[in-house]
């Protein structure tokens, strides 16, 4: 565990910006906070070595503080900063789903009769089958279908009887006669082409042809030779797959992002590299409820053929929001319950503001609050930005200034002191360990009554449950400008180190660097 916990703190280390070297050496005794779960910290008051190593950790508050920070070209080149303007555009966002081919029920053909009789001879005799409009599919015998066809005939011989010289059957009454048996045909859908040969041969038939009422593939079929057909007993199906429907499931919490007439792609592995344009025709009303999702129909054209009835595909839905402020997604920095934007207002001076943001769109999120169109914001190396930010809020007072308001004079004041730092043993390792600072001044006189600290910072890890720690330690003067004194390193791992001198409130010289400390918890 020891270890572990020790790569995990290497792994976090930040070079910190170095600034000009001072003298002067301090020794003093070392405080450490560590904020648990809040990976908030806070400032510490010198202490006695002993009561540090008996004092539990305090409570901490919810969030780490952070300040604004200046960042040299040479170190924003060495870090990899880049920037993006947030601005007003046309935001889409997208949904991934999956789904399923099924037939357009709107394209969909059922196959029937409206008599009763024996399936004879079958046409279209496999699934799946091609059929074309007006093509017989099988033929049915049906000793109704043969009495109407012989009233009908019957009822023409006597229409016949009454135009012909000398007739004596009423006219008017055999003329009501043929309409009836005529109507009775077509009611019982015999085509056409049957009453037109009807008509011209004058003989009954003993089968009958059925067309097929639409262009499609036969999906269902229930027709064989000898099989008894009540009316209205289907015998095929027929599906017109030019147009297909795909039934996709999106998440409860993601049906307000869709709606009908949705844009959207489709892709099988079937065909790499090829997409299927399709659009959203109905969302259901209802919500499934073990698993808590919709249903989403859409409809794609599928003149070639190739998405097949239950395929398996990708679907992936085109949501347009209209035009709203956008931020790249890439420049909210999540941190607990805070959301943080780093605003670059130039000169290398960046600082971190609370922001909120609505949904992610594709590569953007919508901007709700906290930031104006034509502002930049950092958009890479964040999460060492942010180590920076919280380092300067840990020590309190260094926070810069924006560009043209001094922020150099603030750092390093007066111009030209230096002071040299070192440690024993050199490499820190865990629990005590002396400190040694001389401060000199411009001439290389020693500087006198001045106040040193030596701070031992690491950054929060939320990712790995890791709370921000802070050490610091209150050198005392032994005279000449050197200051000495011992503190206690907390655990192994890459800490920043930041060695300040001050005097009368005003900072004398400042140095920032990083160290590996040995040894684990």
């Amino acid at each position: 565990m020891r270890r572990a916990m020790k790569l995990l703190a290497t792994g976090v280390g930040l070079a910190a910006l170095t600034a000009a070297g001072v003298g002067g050496y301090y020794l003093g005794q070392f405080r450490r906070e560590s904020a648990p779960s809040s990976f908030a910290v806070r400032a510490l008051q010198p202490a006695p070595l002993e009561d540090a190593r008996a004092a539990s950790p305090p409570a901490a508050s919810s969030e780490p503080s952070l300040a604004p920070v200046t960042l040299t070209p040479e170190r924003m080149q060495r870090i990899g900063v880049k920037t993006g303007v947030v601005e007003v555009r046309a935001v889409h966002d997208e949904l991934r789903t999956v789904g399923t081919i099924e037939a357009d029920e709107a394209r969909i053909s059922d196959v029937n009769v409206r008599f009763a009789g024996w399936v004879r001879k079958v046409y279209a005799d496999a699934m799946y089958k091609q059929v074309r409009r007006g093509q017989p599919l099988l033929t049915v015998y049906s000793p109704e279908l043969v009495t109407a066809e012989r009233e009908y005939l019957v009822a023409r011989e006597l229409l016949a009887q009454t135009t012909s010289p000398g007739g004596t059957t009423d006219f008017h009454g055999s003329r009501l006669l043929l309409r009836a048996a005529a109507e009775r045909l077509k009611h019982w859908q015999i085509p056409d082409r049957e009453i037109a040969r009807l008509k011209k041969s004058g003989k009954v038939a003993q089968e009958i042809e059925i067309d097929s009422p639409s262009s499609g593939l036969i999906i269902e079929r229930k027709a064989f030779p000898n099989t008894y057909a009540e009316p209205g007993t289907k015998l095929y199906s027929v599906a017109d797959l030019s147009t297909v429907w795909v039934y996709a499931h999106i998440f409860q919490n993601e049906i307000g992002r869709v709606k009908v007439g949705d844009p959207a792609t489709v892709s099988v592995d079937a065909y790499p590299g090829q997409t299927f344009p399709a659009r959203v025709s109905f969302i259901w009303p209802e919500v499934d409820q073990t698993t808590r999702r919709a249903r989403v129909r859409l409809e794609i054209p599928n003149p070639e053929l190739k998405l097949l009835l239950g395929m398996y595909v990708s679907v992936q839905l085109g949501l347009p929001r209209g035009d709203r402020l956008a931020i790249p997604s890439s420049g909210v920095f999540q941190s607990g319950a805070r959301q943080i934007a780093f605003v670059d207002r130039g000169g290398g001076y960046f600082e971190p503001r609370d922001i909120e943001v609505g949904a992610r769109a594709g590569d953007d999120f919508v901007v709700l609050k906290g930031l104006a169109a034509g502002e930049r914001v950092v958009t890479s190396a964040n999460f060492l930005i942010d180590s920076e930010s919280q380092l300067a809020a840990a020590l309190g007072s260094f926070a810069p200034p924006p560009p043209g308001v001094g922020a150099a004079a603030a750092i390093n004041a007066p111009k030209g002191a230096t002071l040299e730092y070192s440690s024993k043993p050199p490499i820190p390792r865990t629990g005590s360990n002396d400190f040694r600072v001389e401060l000199t001044d411009g001439d290389g006189a020693p500087v006198l009554g001045a106040e040193v600290t030596v701070t031992f910072f690491m950054p929060a890890m939320p990712a790995m449950g890791m709370a921000a720690m802070r050490s610091v330690a209150t050198l005392k003067e032994k005279g000449g400008g050197v200051y000495e004194g011992s503190g206690d390193v907390p655990m192994g791992g890459t800490w920043q180190v930041t060695v300040l001198a001050t005097k009368a409130g005003q900072t004398l010289a400042q140095k920032q660097f990083s160290v590996t400390a040995e040894g684990g918890m």
